[in-house]
């Protein structure tokens, strides 16, 4: 009970940083009852006014992939996007935890099928949690998940390794996840002196090249809401990143580590691009997933994410494959499909739609990040001072 505590406390104060008398939506998985629970007890400590809860179950969602219709999957309902509306007015606080019970309950299931989702509902709560809302998304152990990793239901030792990862073994983790992002925020205003037009990650497999929009910020550590209040929306988080210009990448990327998307898990995943696009996809096993999302909307097939993040990550250093994005992503250099962060350019978040399209934002309902770092990895950029090395053999050296 002691983790799980302080793996609350670490979720309202250093993640949401929750302030008296504001509402919170909880979005969890039934498997992750013991610890939501925790997270609503220290929601209410912190003076939260309300904590709603939003379940989702493995199960539930295989039986709507196989008995709903397409169009039912896909279509947006008038009540949900009013709440949603709501969220964003009253200015919640928003908490996901993440890690799957059952990451295999989608095998067999139609890929189109299992990547349905409402697609306007999923725009307008990205739409909130990217403009209006303070939020944060954090992984739950489970044993499900822990038979992903160890081949076995073996929960203490996920925790184990959960708590490395997001800090618990500090005497006060929720400060020693501010001091990391103080260290993230300096690479990120590194970067930003540099003015870069674009980057190039160079590995086993990749050679990628992406172009950057014109006086793009990099954000690394945290956000901080228009009220001046901190926040992370990740944790655990090791990077570095912006969104790049959609209309900008030439190359090739080879996944370093496996993808679970939609229930699925891929491998091997190789994806070729042109003219900012993604024109060919192939993968050991799983690619149907792949190709089925990138069917999704126009911007699906778009960059919206470029991301630096070297070997001196925790989650690197343990040296494990969580089969987690928001784990994996963080042990090493990545990249995202779809939706781009507005808060990438300065006035993002107050523009419309067609100026940050104009601009080189990507609009899409997804987002989906892919790990190409490790070993060997080789970042550079180039700007008006020239190309520099940022990262040399997974090591940050800017």
């Amino acid at each position: 009970m002691d983790r799980i505590e302080r793996f609350a406390d670490v979720v309202v104060r250093a993640g949401v940083n929750i302030q008296p008398g504001q509402g919170v939506i909880l979005r969890t998985d039934t498997a992750h009852l013991e610890i939501a629970r925790a997270v609503v007890e220290a929601a209410y400590a912190a003076g939260a006014a309300w904590v709603e809860p939003i379940w989702s179950d493995g199960p539930m969602r295989r039986s709507a992939v196989d008995h709903a219709s397409l169009e039912t999957l896909t279509t947006s309902r008038g009540w949900a996007l009013q709440r949603i509306r709501e969220w964003a007015e009253q200015g919640v606080a928003s908490i996901a935890l993440l890690g799957d019970a059952d990451p295999h309950v989608l095998d067999g299931a139609d890929p189109a099928r299992a990547a349905a989702f409402p697609f306007d509902e999923t725009r307008a709560m990205r739409e909130s949690v990217l403009g209006r809302l303070r939020w944060t998304v954090v992984g739950a152990p489970n044993p499900g998940w822990a038979h992903q990793i160890f081949g076995e239901p073996d929960t203490d030792r996920l925790w184990d390794a959960v708590s490395t990862a997001m800090r618990l073994d500090a005497a006060d983790p929720a400060l020693a996840w501010r001091e990391r992002a103080a260290t993230l925020a300096d690479r990120a205003s590194r970067l930003d002196a540099l003015e870069l037009t674009s980057v190039r990650y160079v590995g086993d497999g990749t050679d990628l090249t992406v172009g950057l929009i014109p006086g793009c910020r990099w954000t690394g550590g945290g956000l901080v809401d228009s009220a001046g209040i901190p926040y992370m929306p990740n944790i655990p988080t090791e990077e570095v990143f912006t969104s790049p210009d959609r209309r900008r990448a030439d190359g090739r990327i080879r996944l370093t580590k496996p993808l679970v998307l939609n229930g699925q898990l891929v491998r091997g995943l190789r994806v070729e691009f042109a003219g900012g696009r993604i024109t060919d996809v192939s993968a050991d096993s799983g690619v149907e997933a792949v190709r089925a999302q990138l069917e999704t909307d126009p911007g699906a097939r778009s960059l919206g994410e470029v991301s630096l993040v070297d070997s001196d990550s925790r989650i690197a250093r343990t040296g494990i494959v969580f089969h987690n994005t928001l784990f994996d992503e963080n042990a090493g250099c990545h990249v995202a499909w779809g939706s781009s962060f507005p808060f990438a350019v300065p006035g993002g978040p107050q523009m419309g739609a067609a100026e940050r399209e104009e601009l080189g934002l990507n609009t899409s309902a997804v987002h989906t990040d892919v790990v190409i770092g490790g070993d060997g990895i080789t970042v550079t950029g180039t700007g008006p001072k020239g190309t520099v090395e940022i990262i040399r053999n997974d090591e940050w050296v800017l």
